[in-house]
């Protein structure tokens, strides 16, 4: 893959650790092309000190933890969706901001812009309850914008008959199962993210 987007059913639902080591396993740069919250460590911060792969700045850094029209709004701004134009490096994981209907302003979400590139998909589940249709919705937006679904990423305690249901009803392949790890450590990250995914995964 030269180009793949990572993006999740959700928030905080743990696709920036994929993301990690996504870009840690395919030798690939990361970009974030909208970051919302700059309080603490940033996902680009994060997936560099995960991975130790380079990074592309943000395009856009907004101050304030939330979807990024109302963050762009708190500081009397408005998000121009043609900013966000694909970077030229290759190979690339492109990780979204939230879920694929987060809105940018008051007419464009990310699946928009997304749909716009015209690039390959893996999307984050948690699996948690819910997990089935927020998975099956987001699997749905994707295949209606005629989106390449690469699989489906679970993060969590494994679940394989909600995982199986998953993959059953929206005809999508189980790319594997990341728990949720209680330490990130760079020196060990990779070999646990390769360990629930094993090189070769990737290989489309």
């Amino acid at each position: 893959m030269s180009v793949v987007i990572v993006t999740g059913t959700d928030t905080d639902i743990g696709k920036t650790v994929f993301a990690a080591g996504l870009t840690g396993q395919l030798r690939a740069t990361y970009w974030k092309p909208v970051q919302s919250g700059l309080e603490s460590e940033t996902d680009s911060e994060v997936v560099r000190r995960l991975s130790g792969r380079p990074t592309l700045p943000e395009t856009l850094r907004l101050q304030l933890p939330a979807s990024p029209h109302l963050a762009a709004a708190a500081e009397g701004r408005r998000i121009d969706d043609r900013l966000l134009q694909l970077p030229e490096t290759r190979p690339l994981v492109i990780e979204g901001a939230g879920g694929l209907m987060v809105p940018l302003n008051a007419s464009v979400t990310m699946l928009d812009v997304f749909a716009r590139w015209n690039c390959p998909v893996i999307l984050c589940a948690r699996t948690r309850l819910g997990t089935i249709n927020h998975s099956l919705l987001s699997l749905m937006a994707l295949e209606s914008r005629g989106l390449t679904v690469l699989g489906v990423a679970f993060i969590g305690d494994p679940q394989p008959e909600v995982e199986e249901t998953i993959q059953r009803m929206g005809k999508v392949r189980r790319l594997g199962c990341l728990p949720m790890l209680p330490v990130l450590e760079p020196a060990c990250f990779q070999d646990q993210f390769d360990a629930a995914f094993p090189p070769g995964t990737f290989d489309f």
